[in-house]
């Protein structure tokens, strides 16, 4: 069920119940409260909307009826808590529809039994409206709450004691007449008695509310000057920062804030914090408390730091922790106790800030926007100094990017909210670099990453978001006025930014002159040049400065501009006064028309009364008798007409009331009839939409229907084809299996003949090497043949020579007698040559026999080499075999594919 019927059916059962307060109304009415309180109510109250606001004053209503029974007060009041889940929720309901004061009403019902459920419901919803708003004292019931409050704090029960602390510590903060109100009260001595014991209390979250009430009551008085002196403030610093660090949850954090940043308010608390010796060490644990990914928490840690850079003293220490690289690090002792230091190395406690400037956790938009105020305030008092800072260059060069990327995504089409978000950014962020422009060091690093595009492509933007609306329009509508000026804002600190880089930047002066003389530029300008604040002033004259000289520049247009402003606001301030004078008008008239005829009449008795008096005089010793009558008569009169009079007094007030009550009721319903108006044209144009989309469905729906038959039609005969396709696979997986078979019978082939390849080169290298030895051996015999044929030749010589000699020796025997020794020693020689002949005989005879073996070898090479040629011959028959077979498998299979391809087709 969605929000709509249930906020209906909720209205229809509130109704039931007004009329016959039966069990089975409040049961029913009680059961349509849960199923809202089931859904999602997030900002219902701040959309506007009729139907939750009559919802919701109904609700109030009933809770605040003592008659309502207590169950279903109690749910009442659980829905309506779950509707304030953000402050614009809050405030709606505690301004709007008085919700404080109805709870208020309810406690003061219940006064009598305190630890009543719904009397602690009560007070927690309480604490949740009532932070951070202002209740009047004078408010209904506030006094009675204030009196509950104060009796159950000095109570023993420790159930109600907590959130009546938080609660006394919303409404005493920043609140003057209810802390002098509680101040004129009998009892508040004792009241201070009772929280100053709640200081040793075990509970961090109960002493933060203390502290937060003391500080709020006593902070200028004795009391207050006695707990907060100079003897206490520093450990309750010290207190307070391990709270705040180390606290209880993310309720205790909060209130520990909102206590410092209040005692931040004394100057003289102020300077103790100055010189509070361990500042850096608890401000950069302070600052680690960023890192996590709550934004709540990281809101409160920003608000504190803006809070401090308030102080002149704290605004240097600040700089001093957030731009050096690392710090001390806080180690807490325990929960109540003084915290020790030591010291340990961290990150730059200023990139906790960088992360939350572009985080994309959800509802970090408030985080960024603080984190960019804190930077302004401390980059501006760090360029103030005489000396930068390493530390403070290197944080400024890190921190550019990701603020030139917060200038980007900058989409109207998004709507208002997002428009609102990203001109406020773009605003704060100019607004940092405008500051970092004041140093010529930091004014170099921003003129190297800033480019004239991207200025010009964000100025483009805004002038686009500023013309969308003309000064009329934008002044008669109030939120489409306050986009305006927030859109106008963000383009004059882009333009400024634009003057101060026009020198440094590429093409940025060219674009900066050409955006002045910009017809949409007039918007904004007249805007800025009429507006109530300084700043928008003094930067838009400055921006007129510069183009007034322009040659295009629309002065002309400008002055009708600010003149049509200033026309129209002067107008307004006389319609409003008009409008004023008009609600007055209706019961004064009627007043003084009453009271005219009531003079007129007491006039009219009045001189009656002088005739009868004159008469009296003229005929009192004749007519006495008849006078005195008379007399009485009148007197009768008189008293009935003062007694009319007085009756047409209380009627007069009567009616004056309920015409002002009338006017207010006719205001309501015809706002309530515009809204229903709007939704109603709403609803037709919804209900075209859902005509035409209707129509579109059904001719999309007959579409669908004729593709489904041929989808069918196309179904059957796929499965018939299908069925012929599986015949087709049950063969093919057949022929693949042979085809496997022969795959591996040709790789095994392939593989033999693959190594058969290999052993045939190594025979035919085997061959050649050895035929080359056979060549170089038949080379050495021929040189030994041809060697043994000269040993031959020399030797026949020598026979020759020595058959002469001994013929020689024979004949000559008897006549060389003489010469035997000379025939001896050639004998010798003879020996000697023999010997010669007989060692080159055996060298030949070896030189023959190695001739032999070699040709034994190479008779056996040659046989070896015709029985490898041989296998060489059947291998490659069997390998022109299998080709053969692969060859045929290959025609066989492809014919296969063919007839499948015909057959699908």
């Amino acid at each position: 069920m969605d929000m709509t019927t249930c906020l209906k059916s909720l209205l229809l059962a509130m109704q039931q119940y007004r009329d016959s307060k039966a069990a089975h109304n409040a049961a029913q009415l009680q059961k349509q409260v849960e199923e809202v309180s089931g859904l999602k109510c997030d900002h219902l109250l701040s959309s506007g909307q009729v139907l939750p606001s009559e919802c919701v004053s109904g609700l109030v209503e009933l809770a605040g009826n003592p008659n309502t029974s207590l169950a279903l007060t109690s749910s009442i009041i659980s829905l309506l808590a779950q509707l304030a889940c953000d402050d614009d929720s809050r405030e709606i309901l505690h301004s709007s529809y008085n919700l404080t004061s109805t709870l208020a009403s309810v406690i003061h019902h219940h006064s009598a039994t305190p630890a009543e459920p719904l009397v602690l419901q009560c007070l927690q919803v309480l604490q949740k409206l009532t932070y951070n708003t202002r209740i009047f004292q004078s408010a209904s019931y506030i006094h009675e709450l204030i009196a509950f409050l104060m009796n159950n704090i000095q109570s023993h029960n420790d159930d109600i004691i907590m959130p009546c602390l938080g609660l006394m510590a919303n409404l005493c903060r920043d609140n003057n007449s209810v802390q002098s109100h509680i101040k004129s009260l009998d009892n508040v001595k004792s009241f201070y008695r009772t929280l100053i014991n709640f200081l040793a209390h075990n509970s961090l979250t109960v002493v933060v509310f203390t502290l937060s009430i003391l500080a709020s009551l006593t902070l200028n008085e004795k009391v207050g000057e006695k707990l907060f002196d100079a003897k206490n403030i520093h450990q309750t610093f010290q207190l307070v920062f391990n709270i705040i660090v180390n606290g209880d949850g993310t309720l205790t954090r909060k209130y520990s804030v909102d206590l410092l940043v209040d005692l931040l308010k004394n100057p003289k608390i102020a300077d103790f914090l100055t010189r509070y010796q361990h500042f850096s060490a608890c401000v950069c644990q302070v600052l680690g408390l960023l890192h996590s990914k709550d934004p709540d928490s990281a809101t409160k840690v920003l608000e504190l730091l803006l809070a401090m850079c308030s102080v002149s003293g704290l605004r240097l220490l600040l700089c001093e922790v957030v731009f050096r690289p690392a710090g001390p690090k806080l180690r807490a002792a325990g929960r109540r106790q003084a915290a020790g230091f030591d010291v340990g190395r961290k990150a730059q406690p200023g990139l906790a800030l960088v992360q939350w400037l572009s985080s994309p956790v959800e509802g970090a938009e408030t985080c960024s926007l603080q984190a960019l105020q804190l930077l302004n305030e401390l980059l501006e008092e760090a360029l103030g100094e005489d000396g930068m800072s390493d530390c403070v260059l290197s944080f400024v060069d890190m921190l550019l990017p990701v603020l030139l990327g917060l200038l980007k995504g900058l989409d109207p089409a998004q709507g208002d909210s997002h428009l609102r978000k990203h001109c406020h950014r773009i605003t704060h962020v100019t607004s940092l670099l405008l500051i970092l422009c004041a140093d010529e060091s930091t004014r170099s690093l921003v003129s190297h990453q800033v480019t004239a595009q991207l200025c010009l492509s964000l100025v483009e933007s805004l002038l686009s978001c500023c013309h969308s609306n003309s000064p009329l329009t934008c002044l008669q509508s109030g939120s489409d006025s306050d986009l305006s000026q927030v859109c106008a804002e963000a383009l004059l600190k882009t333009l400024e930014l634009m003057s101060k880089l026009r020198q440094q930047v590429k093409d940025m002066e060219t674009s900066f002159y050409r955006t002045l003389q910009d017809q949409r530029i007039v918007t904004p300008l007249s805007l800025a040049l009429t507006s109530h604040r300084r700043e928008r002033v003094q930067t838009g004259l400055s921006l007129l400065f510069e183009a007034t000289p322009l040659p295009d520049f629309p002065s002309l247009v400008l002055g009708e501009s600010i003149a049509a402003n200033n026309a129209y606001r002067q107008r307004e301030a006389e319609l409003s006064g008009k409008r004023v004078a008009v609600q007055d008008v209706p019961a004064l008239w009627t007043n003084t028309s009453l009271l005219d005829s009531s003079s007129c009449s007491s006039r009219s008795v009045h001189s009656l009364v002088e005739k009868i008096q004159n008469g009296m005089e003229l005929q009192e010793h004749a007519k006495d008798s008849h006078v005195s009558e008379i007399i009485d008569v009148y007197e009768q009169k008189l008293t009935a007409f003062a007694t009319k009079e007085s009756r047409l007094q209380d009627l007069l007030e009567a009616k004056a009331l309920a015409l002002s009550q009338a006017d207010r009721l006719i205001a309501q319903y015809r706002f309530q009839r515009a809204q229903a108006e709007a939704e109603a044209r709403k609803l037709a144009c919804l209900l075209k939409e859902a005509e035409r989309r209707r129509e579109d469905l059904q001719g999309e729906l007959s579409s669908q229907v004729l593709e489904v038959e041929r989808s069918k039609a196309d179904m059957e005969e796929l499965l018939q084809h299908n069925a012929r396709l599986q015949k087709d696979s049950e063969e093919h997986q057949a022929l693949k299996g042979v085809y496997n078979v022969l795959l591996n019978r040709f790789s095994e082939s392939e593989r033999m003949l693959k190594e058969l390849q290999v052993a045939h080169i190594s025979l035919i290298k085997q061959n050649d090497t050895l035929r080359k030895n056979h060549e170089a051996l038949q080379l050495q015999q021929e040189k030994v043949a041809a060697l043994l044929e000269e040993k031959e030749e020399e030797n026949r010589s020598l026979l020759l020579e020595i058959q002469l000699k001994n013929s020689d020796i024979a004949g000559l025997r008897e006549e060389l007698r003489g010469e035997e020794e000379k025939l001896k020693e050639k004998d010798q020689e003879r020996r000697d040559l023999e010997e010669t002949v007989d060692v080159l005989r055996k060298e030949l005879n070896k030189t023959e026999q190695a001739r032999k073996d070699a040709s034994i070898k190479a008779s056996s090479l040659e046989l070896q080499k015709s029985q490898l040629e041989t296998k060489l011959k059947q291998k490659e028959d069997e390998l022109n075999k299998h080709s053969a077979m692969i060859a045929m498998i290959h025609s066989l299979s492809s014919g296969k594919m063919k007839s499948d391809v015909n057959l699908s087709l």
